[in-house]
């Protein structure tokens, strides 16, 4: 019933294995539903792309342990395959422990485990690291090694008779070709460009016919069977939404900039009445008529600052819907609603004005973050203890004066106190009646209070 891919470490070639895999499922006219391990946005947009399905997240840590089974059972059921891309390293999870790796993940769904292992410079010693990991947890499955950076048919022979030697079936290895090289950003992967996607799709078919073990494979993505939970009851915050036939649309900023939302966000928000409408902002696009909210997602804004800059309807728009509609802001959905943004290149171009901030560019702030509610606000309320996740390299420096459009009678306040692995508890965050911006992303389908909240603050109940 389906595999996980796994890595002593990142960058071994986990992502580009679930892509070779996926492109001849989609070449031979095979269904097959991918999941990833953790809080990834940017490879799961490979693979949504190459199956067009959307790639789901198994989270343990954000989501918890039910949602990770009934996500993975009612999705993976609906097609012929089932692959679960991890995260990491095989044991890597928060801090040093194993909590939330793509172990844990594969000991929840009791799946077996393929390990892509980086073979450069090795031989012999391939079967010590080998060993090691089948015996580090012995609950864990490995039902066979992918060799990654292989130099040449020698060393491929020589390395599948060193683990033809401790009982561990090789299942292919991934050749040294300029066609395997995935593009990448300061934040990770770079989701493919749809006009070359036919093209690459074709191309690593090829690959994954030449140098794979597409029959195994092919019985180690088994799909679940068919699950006894209902897609629809993973989202269902009201039970009589489906009954109302009024909806209260939700404009979300969606392309080039902002597109890190988990794709259950749409349909959570759409089994509940409130449909969510594109808006372009890059486009200068004012936000969509009708609107009863508005969701700024994370993303890139500081590669496209100056265009967003000079978006003066978006930008006038999201001004004029301040203080009347709920605006819903996560980490670069956030940075538009300050001053200034520092481009790549150390440039400010002007924003939205709203919250008194300059964003510029500073270290990696990267890990899931315990979250516990100040006060009430938009989605949050005093006593809360929720887990979200942070992923930047931009910081925010607060002006202490400034001509930000704040209104006295919606006095910006601390939604929450954040606490992270090893680190001291700090006060983050905007918030009040009608906004919440944050670094913190967090997973709205498997949240219903949050849902809840906000569908009271849009639908005025």
């Amino acid at each position: 019933m389906a595999c996980v891919i796994a890595a002593p470490a990142s960058g071994s070639g986990k992502t580009l294995l679930c892509i070779l895999l996926s492109s001849w499922a989609k070449k031979k006219g095979i269904s097959l539903q991918a999941f990833k391990v953790g809080p990834d946005y940017l490879d799961p947009k490979q693979l949504t792309a190459i199956t067009g399905r959307s790639c789901r997240n198994l989270d343990l840590v954000l989501c918890g342990s039910k949602w990770v089974n009934q996500s993975f059972n009612a999705f993976g059921a609906t097609a012929e395959l089932t692959l679960v891309e991890g995260v990491m390293g095989l044991f890597d999870g928060v801090g040093s422990s194993q909590k939330g790796s793509t172990a844990e993940v594969a000991k929840e769904l009791g799946l077996p485990v393929v390990l892509v292992i980086n073979s450069q410079g090795q031989a012999a010693s391939l079967a010590a690291l080998v060993k090691g990991f089948k015996g580090q947890d012995t609950d864990i499955k490995i039902a066979g090694v992918v060799l990654n950076n292989i130099n040449s048919i020698r060393h491929k022979e020589l390395l599948e008779e060193v683990l033809s030697g401790i009982k561990v079936k090789t299942l292919g290895w991934l050749p040294k070709d300029p066609r395997c090289h995935l593009h990448s950003k300061h934040l990770g992967l770079e989701p493919p460009q749809i006009e070359h996607l036919e093209e690459r799709i074709n191309a690593w078919a090829a690959i994954a016919e030449s140098n794979l073990d597409l029959k195994a494979f092919q019985s180690l993505l088994k799909a679940p069977s068919q699950s006894k939970s209902h897609i629809e009851q993973l989202f269902k915050s009201n039970p009589r939404a489906n009954s109302l036939k009024k909806d209260f649309p939700i404009a979300i900023a969606q392309d080039k900039a902002f597109y890190f939302h988990y794709p259950e966000m749409k349909e959570v928000f759409e089994l509940n009445n409130m449909p969510l409408i594109p808006w372009k902002i890059t486009e200068d696009e004012p936000i969509p008529r009708g609107s009863k909210g508005i969701i700024l997602p994370g993303g890139f804004p500081e590669q496209y600052a100056e265009q967003i800059s000079k978006s003066h309807r978006s930008m006038n728009s999201l001004r004029e819907a301040y203080g009347v509609l709920p605006i819903y802001a996560e980490c670069g959905g956030m940075m538009v609603l300050g001053e200034t943004i520092e481009d790549l290149n150390g440039n400010l171009f002007s924003m939205s004005g709203i919250l008194p901030f300059n964003s510029k560019k500073g270290d990696l702030s990267v890990g899931y973050r315990s979250l516990y509610g100040l006060k009430d606000s938009l989605i949050v309320r005093t006593g809360d203890k929720l887990i979200g996740h942070e992923f930047h390299r931009w910081q925010i420096s607060i002006k202490k004066t400034s001509g930000s459009l704040i209104d006295n009678s919606l006095t910006f306040q601390y939604p929450w106190e954040i606490e992270s692995w090893r680190s001291i508890k700090k006060k983050e965050g905007w918030s009040n009646k009608l906004i919440h911006a944050s670094w913190i992303h967090l997973h709205w389908a498997s949240s219903k209070n949050l849902l809840f909240r906000w569908e009271k603050a849009v639908k005025g109940t």
